[in-house]
């Protein structure tokens, strides 16, 4: 059994953490960070397992790589009214 690590962006979206893997274009959630993770596990090891699922190639899993930024961008008027800067949410 090979052990793969995938990229997963997770945000807190309300009482929700949400988790998406890119690579393979799938997402879940959890009640915690840690649940999301494991979920997250559980979930990229049945697309891999799923025998009608198409899957990259192990060449394009193992060059990948994934840099996590910031663009920044002009939002006009939606925040106006609030007290709290856009560029401090996370």
């Amino acid at each position: 059994m090979d052990i793969i690590s995938f990229p997963v962006l997770i945000s807190k979206e309300g009482k929700w953490f949400v988790a998406c893997c890119p690579m393979l274009d799938i997402a879940t959630q959890g009640r915690t960070e840690e649940e999301v993770k494991e979920n997250m596990a559980d979930l990229i090891e049945e697309y891999m397992e799923d025998p009608d699922t198409q899957k990259p190639d192990w060449d394009t899993i193992m060059s990948t790589s994934v840099t996590m930024t910031s663009v920044p961008v002009k939002i006009r008027g939606v925040y106006r009214d609030t007290k709290t800067s856009p560029t401090t949410t996370a």
